[in-house]
This record gives C-alpha cells, structure tokens and sequence, in this order.
C-alpha cells in the first residue's frame, strides 16, 4: 500500500513534512560492497534549513551536474532575434510544425504515429507575448567580478530555492542560493556548450521558466536571478499547468524544451516558442534526449515510454508499464577515459524506464520493446542513469563491451545496481506446456518472442513471462528519506533524497588515493 507521504507526480509536489536534518542514521552503514570493491560515503551535501520558505508548497528535490570550463573571452550578441542557427533538420522541423509561426498549428502523440495529424492549439498564443530580458535582482547588485566559475558544481532545488555547491569542495552547505518569491523550482538542465552564456535552465511549479549564466549568478553576491531570459511570463504559452522536466536540444544551439503536467510540451527558441507537441494525457513526468539530439523520449502518468524521432517529428516506438505512471528515462551513452580527459561517445541503443510498477525497465532501440527488467525496489522507481564511467572488472579491453552496470533509486530509500549482460541474458520462451512452467533459453535479446513492432506502435504490456529479469547486484539503503535522484562521476556516485540531502560515495580505490 503506498501512503499518502509518497511523491504526488502530476504536480511534483510531496504532501508529508520531514525533518531538515538528515543525520547518519545508526542503522546507514557508509559503505557498500561491489564486485570490483568498497563505495565509500566522502561527504554530504545539503542546505540551511532556515533559509527555506514553504509558502507554495514542498516539492521532490532534483539534481543538476554542471561543470564550468574557462573563463569565456568577451563575445558581442548579435542583434537579429530570428538568427535560428539550430540544425537543419531542428529548423526545418520547426518550420512544418508552426507554419507561419503563430502557434496555431502543433503535433498530437497521444495515441500512435500521427506524423501528419495536427490539432489545434488552444493553449499557444503569439511569440510576441512571451516574456522579456531583464535582471530580477536589483540595480544595486553587488558582483565579484574577479571569480571565473570554473569548477564542478551541483544545483540543485528544495522548497523555494536553488542551491548551489562546489562538488569539489567538502564543506555541507552550498555557495550560493537562489530564492524565488512567486513559486518554487522544480527542474533544472545545464548546457556547458551553450554559446551565448545562458547555460542554465530552470523550471517552476507556476509554469514559468527562465535561463541564465550559472557564471553570473555564482558572481553575484545576491540571492535573486539575475540577467534571467523569462519565458512563459504570466502563462503567456501555457496558463493551466506545472513544468514537469525541461531539457536542452543536443547541438540546438539555444534550442530547449519544457514539459508540462497537461501533457503538453514546448520547444523554444532564443525568446519565442516554436512548437508544441501534445504528447499525452495527463502529466509528462520526465524527458531526454539521445546524445546526439536525434532522438527524444518521454515517459508519463499514463504509464507509456514514448520515443520520437525528433527532427522527423515522428513517433518511433512506445510501449506501457505493468502498473501506473512511468516517472523516469535515460539513455544510454559511452564515456571513454583517454590520458584523464573525458570523451562523449553516441551510443543510444537503450533506454531504462522506471515508475509506480516497481520495476526497471530496458528498452531496445533495435528491436523497439523492452528486453529485459530489474525487480528489487520495494516501491517507486524514481530515477534511473547508466553509469557509463564503469567498465567489467573482467574486461580485457578487447572487443565491444556487452556488460552495462545502471542505477536506479526509489521511494524505499536504497540504491540498486545492476549489471546488464544483454548476450547472455535468459530468455523465457513464449510458449510453455499446459499447466506446466515456461521453459527457457539462452541467446541475445532479439533472439526473443515476437518480431520487431512495426514503427509507431505504442505497444501493450508485454506478458511478465516473456520478458528476461535480472538481479541487482546490489541493493544498499543510503538514506533516510525516499530518494529522487542518482548521478554517476568518473570519481563518485551521488545520491539524493527529496529533502534536498545530497551523499558522494567515492569509488573503489578513489578514496584511498586521495
């Protein structure tokens, strides 16, 4: 039975109360064991419980990793607000959606593949009543404009504030805090490409949205934005619902979308909207794009995973949960280590879903299905993200690496890990004697019941039988409280809960090093 202290998803808001202070519990260990070794909890991260206002409620805590490079040289804006400068195929797509660009024209997913189909917006208006540039602290602002910024940071929101810390750093209380007078932040996205300086979003409860440069707030003394671009100023877009998950578009080149609690989800452009895309009933829970840009999925209180091909505006595939919404998606993508440098590395061949079943879940781009589910949580899945900065102890560096290790956390208070080896996964056998158990056999996860799904089919729950489980390879309680977020570093794994109370646990051998 799930109490009423549980995440209410379609408005992110939490209805129970908790202590601000999270403590070491005695029954939290501050390790825990893998198969290549000990995680051990660093330090911990978390806010002034003082400084927070509840006026408009509690909401579910979100984190952000953003990592600041050298200081940019001065660049000079250019003065044209229609030099869209995202892809071709970005801004063609944009150009079919909104036909002369009054918004009257959107796409609807709700039920299928409907490329050609276009409803009317109701909810759009004129770009020319979006919201408009300017500081939201006062003239009188103090700044140090000595600091560059540069440095590893986490941002992250409780109550009617953003915070943000030095990861970096060990001491527990943030750098700098934001505080907003008319609602509380619940999502937030950061771009370190982002070439005009606004790299970083934030979504609010009320529905508006702003960008800024992480850089100027961290060089400012005050606790308000400043040189906010705002967005959806007085519901201008879109007056009758929450945002939900916001995302930048990979190489849109100031190109970002925001989802809503109405199942309507916009993408933006500089200062104007340039489409919206009905993608469901209900509330859009979260969204992500492949690394690339090219593909975007969503998943949502309806319980379906829908992934679209973005710049086609096509839907490509979907597919239900067993029980209730879906709450959480993510890709997955490579991180080579060459010489202590970082590279991104498209790969995109899966994708993980989690929510109100319990379960985890992982889906093929190939064959366009779920292939195989992780059942461990004791209640709702709320984040899932592949650790790409793990490779198989057992790995020699030879051949393509088939071995995945994700996280997942959960309104049970543990962390999960699994290891997802998808050719030698077990697969059941669709078909099983009268009366008897399914039999099984081994091989790789297109070897498995049906066919590929044709595309723009939003599929049915498969049969519990016929989809392969694995086990976690660990499964850890990390904190008091229900947790909302997990991120993995090169050098850590990071776990939140929805107070706002952020744990580094140092990899095997990292500690020890240091």
């Amino acid at each position: 039975m799930i109490r009423d202290t549980m995440i209410k998803t379609a408005n992110g808001m939490i209805s129970a109360s908790s202590s601000s202070a999270n403590a070491q519990s005695p029954g939290l260990k501050t390790y825990f064991k893998t198969p290549e070794g000990r995680y051990k909890l660093h330090y911990e991260k978390t806010h002034p419980s003082g400084l927070l206002h509840y006026a408009h409620g509690k909401t579910v805590t979100q984190v952000t990793l953003a990592h600041l490079k050298d200081k940019p040289a001065p660049s000079t804006p250019t003065a044209s607000s229609s030099s869209f400068s995202a892809s071709s195929g970005v801004r063609s797509a944009a150009a079919r959606w909104l036909g002369a660009g009054n918004g009257s024209r959107a796409l609807g997913f709700v039920g299928g593949n409907v490329g050609s189909k276009s409803i009317s917006s109701s909810s759009s208006s004129s770009s020319s009543r979006i919201g408009s540039l300017g500081a939201s602290s006062s003239s009188n602002s103090m700044t140090n404009s000595n600091f560059d910024g540069k440095g590893t940071y986490l941002i992250f929101n409780v109550g009617d504030a953003i915070f943000i810390s030095d990861l970096n750093s060990q001491d527990k209380d943030p750098i700098k805090s934001i505080h907003f007078s008319n609602s509380n932040p619940v999502c937030h996205a950061f771009d370190q490409d982002a070439k005009d300086g606004h790299d970083l979003l934030i979504g609010l409860n009320s529905g508006d949205v702003y960008s800024v440069s992480l850089r100027q707030q961290l060089q400012d003394v005050g606790k308000r934005l400043v040189g906010a671009q705002h967005y959806n100023k007085e519901g201008s877009v879109n007056n009758s619902s929450h945002c939900t998950s916001i995302a930048w578009v990979p190489g849109g080149d100031g190109v970002f979308v925001v989802a809503h609690t109405d199942g309507n989800m916009y993408v933006y452009e500089k200062s104007n909207p340039i489409a919206r895309w009905h993608v469901c009933q209900g509330s859009i829970n979260s969204i992500a794009f492949s690394f690339d840009g090219a593909y975007l999925a969503t998943v949502g209180r309806d319980g379906y995973l829908r992934v679209f091909d973005y710049s086609k505006e096509q839907l490509v595939f979907g597919g239900k949960s067993y029980y209730g919404a879906l709450l959480c998606c993510a890709w997955r993508f490579c991180i080579l280590v060459l010489d202590k440098l970082c590279k991104l590395v498209m790969d995109g061949k899966y994708i993980l879903t989690g929510g109100e079943d319990d379960l985890v879940q992982v889906w093929s781009m190939e064959d366009r299905k779920v292939v195989a589910q992780g059942e461990g949580h004791n209640s709702w899945v709320s984040e899932v993200v592949f650790d790409s900065y793990w490779s198989s102890p057992n790995s020699d560096g030879g051949g393509e690496t088939v071995m995945y290790r994700f996280g997942s956390v959960g309104q049970d208070t543990r962390l999960l890990l699994w290891d997802l080896e998808m050719d030698e996964i077990v697969v059941p056998l669709r078909r099983c004697p009268p009366g008897g158990s399914p039999t099984y056999s081994t091989g790789s996860q297109s070897s498995h019941w049906d066919s590929v799904f044709p595309l723009g089919t939003l599929q049915p729950a498969p049969n519990i039988r016929d989809v392969p489980k694995i086990s976690p390879v660990v499964a850890h309680r990390v904190h008091t409280e229900p947790l909302s977020g997990l991120t993995f570093t090169q050098e850590s794994v990071l776990t939140v809960c929805r107070e706002g109370h952020i744990k580094i646990w140092m990899r095997p051998g990292v500690a020890e090093s240091q």
